[in-house]
C-alpha cells in the first residue's frame, strides 16, 4: 500500500531519545504504562509487551522520589525512549532528568510559579531533553475559566500556548504540546485553534479519558482521524481504560489505514452469518492476535471470510486469505487457488503462508 499524502502543518522536530517529533519525522505512536513505576520488573514488563506491540515511545508515571529513582534501571532494561509524567512537585522532574529520563511531561501551571519553571527548563536544556506541554479541560487555570466561561477550545489553546511561552522565557524551545479533553470535539477545535498560532510547535494528539476498549477506541479514531486528516499531529496515543498494548494496536491500525503508516500486516474478515460453518470469529481473533506482533517493512493483507458469497472474491484481492467451508477452507494466495486446509491446521496454514510472502 502506498503512503497517502497529507498537507502537513510545518513543525519543528524535537528528539526524544532515538525517536523524532515532529519535521519531516513520521508519525509516532505512544502509550504510558499503568504499573507501580517503583516496581522496576512490572513497569519493564509491560513497556517491553509495548515495544513488542509496536510502541515507539513510553510514558510513566512519576508520583514520587522512589518511582524517579527506578528511571535508570527501566532504561537500562528496555530500548524506547522514555517519559517522565510530572505532576505539581518540579523537584520530581528534575530527578527525573538527572536519571536519565528522555522527556518530561508537564503542566508548567501546576508545578509551583516561573522560577521552578525556569529551573526546569535549565536542567532539560542541560541534558538535551524535550519537555510536553501537557493542557487538560479537567485542570486549566482558573483566570482561564473565568474568562472565557468554562473549559472552551479557546481557553485551551490559550493555556498552551501561554505555557510554551513561559519556557521560551527561559530560553528553552524543545516543546511539544497536547490539548486534550473528554469531549473529542472539544478537543479537536482546541488542537486546531493552536495549530492555526502558527508557533511551529509539534502536538501530540489523543483525547483523554476516552473510555474502555470499544468506546475508547472509537472515540479516539474519531478525533485523532479528523486532526491527522486536517494536517494536525505528529504523535499519537489511543487512550484506552485497560491493557496498554491495546492503544498501540489501534493506533498503529489507524494510522495503517489512514495510509500514515507503511508496513504491517492488516486483516480484513467479514462480519458472519448464518452462511458460515466454522469458527470464523476464532480463527480471525487468533490470526489477528499473531499478525500484531509482525514487524515488517511490507505491506500485506490478510483475508478471513466466511464463505463462498463474498469470501473467494475478498481473499483474492488480499495477499493471502482463507474462504471458508464445512469444517474446512480454501485458502487463497494473491488470487490463485493454493489449497484446501481442515479447520484444526486453518490459522496454522495461513500463518505459514504469511511468513513465506
Amino acid at each position: 500500500m502506498k503512503r497517502r499524502t497529507r498537507k502537513r502543518i510545518p513543525t519543528r522536530p524535537v528528539m526524544v531519545g532515538g525517536v523524532g517529533i515532529g519535521g519531516a519525522h513520521g508519525i509516532s505512536v505512544q502509550s504510558m504504562t499503568n504499573t507501580d513505576t517503583a516496581d522496576i520488573a512490572a513497569t519493564v514488563g509491560q513497556i517491553k509487551a509495548l515495544e513488542d506491540a509496536g510502541c515507539d515511545i513510553a510514558r510513566i508515571a512519576v508520583p514520587d522520589m522512589e518511582a524517579a529513582a527506578a528511571i535508570p534501571a527501566i532504561k537500562r532494561a528496555v530500548s524506547i525512549p522514555i517519559v517522565a509524567d510530572i505532576h505539581f512537585d518540579y523537584r520530581l522532574a528534575l530527578e527525573s532528568i538527572r536519571n536519565g529520563v528522555d522527556k518530561v511531561r508537564i503542566n508548567p501551571g501546576n508545578i509551583g510559579g516561573a522560577d521552578n519553571v525556569r529551573k526546569l527548563a535549565e536542567a532539560a536544556r542541560a541534558r538535551g531533553i524535550p519537555i510536553r506541554v501537557g493542557v487538560n479541560a479537567g485542570s486549566l487555570e482558573r483566570g482561564l475559566l473565568e474568562r472565557h466561561g468554562g473549559a472552551t477550545a479557546a481557553a485551551l489553546a490559550e493555556s498552551a500556548l501561554a505555557q510554551s511561552e513561559m519556557l521560551n522565557l527561559c530560553g528553552f524551545y524543545d516543546i511539544v504540546v497536547s490539548l486534550k479533553a473528554s469531549d473529542v470535539f472539544l478537543a479537536v477545535d482546541a488542537c486546531r485553534l493552536f495549530a492555526k498560532k502558527n508557533t511551529g510547535l509539534p502536538q501530540h494528539v489523543g483525547m483523554t479519558e476516552a473510555g474502555t476498549e470499544v468506546i475508547g477506541a472509537v472515540r479516539s479514531a474519531i478525533g485523532i482521524s479528523s486532526l491527522l486528516r486536517d494536517g494536525i499531529g505528529d504523535t499519537v496515543r489511543v487512550s484506552l481504560t485497560g491493557d496498554p498494548v491495546q492503544e498501540v494496536l489501534a493506533a498503529r491500525e489507524l494510522l495503517r489505514t489512514l495510509g500514515l503508516r507503511e508496513g504491517g500486516v492488516r486483516l480484513i474478515s467479514c462480519p458472519t452469518c448464518g452462511r458460515c460453518k466454522y469458527d470464523l470469529v476464532g480463527v480471525a481473533n487468533e490470526v489477528g492476535r499473531r499478525v500484531s506482533a509482525i514487524r515488517t517493512d511490507r505491506s500485506l493483507t490478510v483475508a478471513v471470510m466466511g464463505c463462498a458469497v463474498n469470501g473467494p472474491g475478498e481473499a483474492r484481492e488480499a495477499d493471502v486469505g482463507v474462504a471458508g467451508g464445512v469444517g474446512k477452507a480454501v485458502l487463497f494466495r494473491r488470487g490463485e487457488l493454493k489449497c484446501h486446509v481442515p479447520e484444526d491446521r486453518l490459522v496454522e496454514a495461513l500463518m505459514d503462508e504469511i511468513a513465506d510472502l
